[in-house]
């Protein structure tokens, strides 16, 4: 069933929304070749704590950690570890926030150190996608207009389109209905309607786009071919005219 969120609860999405935003901003200070996957998500948990905030990720259907870390061919769920960031790597940070029963999810992909030219255009092209199919919402719109844009703005710079996994509600849990994928036809899909509240998620990757989980456990999701992916997202409020990002710029 999808909800249509009331003032009350639109305000307090703003306000884990805005936490979410920094949060974000404040990993992004310690980002560098040497430090570990683990002390980014310390960072985060203290980070969100402080304040009066939760980590909605942590120990969601047994998710051990606050933030997923993805690096390089890890398209999702990467789970914090000792393992340390090296220059050059791709690296994804999606992170849930939660604040009095309401939740917001958002991710950005960063490069470290120099790359090359087609990892840079993976990682821009990525986020442009992603306001690409945010371009197309408002109330009245359909489901399917978002993934069209998005998979079209893709397939025009030589990217794949993830197809296994999806853009989704938000609300009262991280997932809610309806499905929000990345790709579709224009004018099919549920329509939006005012005041409902989506996770939008590009996940791109640079070969193909075909997925599978890692022998290491059920959480992490990698590329088949082993070519690295980028992934952004922003949790937005359907308005009448388009669209409120909750998650910050």
């Amino acid at each position: 069933m999808i909800s249509i969120k009331s003032p009350r609860e639109i305000s307090l999405m703003r306000y884990a929304g805005h936490i979410n935003y920094l949060t974000h901003e404040e990993i992004k200070k310690h980002l560098r070749p040497g430090i570990t996957t683990e002390e980014l998500d310390r960072i985060a948990y203290n980070f969100i704590i402080k304040h009066d905030c939760i980590p909605s990720c942590l120990n969601y259907e047994g998710y051990p950690k606050s933030i997923c870390i993805s690096i390089n061919d890890e398209v999702v769920h990467g789970i914090p570890s000792k393992r340390k960031i090296k220059n050059h790597d791709v690296v994804s940070i999606d992170l849930c926030v939660g604040y009095k029963g309401y939740h917001t999810d958002a991710a950005r992909t960063y490069i470290i150190g120099s790359s090359s030219k087609e990892i840079e255009d993976l990682v821009e092209n990525t986020k442009k996608a992603l306001y690409e199919g945010l371009s197309k919402i408002k109330a009245g719109a359909k489901i399917g207009d978002i993934g069209n844009a998005i998979s079209t703005f893709a397939h025009q710079h030589n990217l794949s389109v993830v197809e296994a996994l999806c853009g989704h509600g938000v609300g009262t849990t991280i997932h809610e209905d309806p499905d929000v994928p990345n790709f579709g036809i224009k004018n099919t899909g549920k329509t939006l309607k005012e005041g409902m509240t989506i996770a939008v998620e590009p996940m791109l990757n640079l070969g193909d786009k075909e997925v599978c989980m890692t022998d290491l456990n059920d959480w992490v999701i990698v590329t088949e071919d082993g070519l690295p992916s980028a992934h952004f997202e922003h949790t937005v409020l359907i308005t009448k005219d388009g669209y409120e990002i909750l998650t910050g710029e």
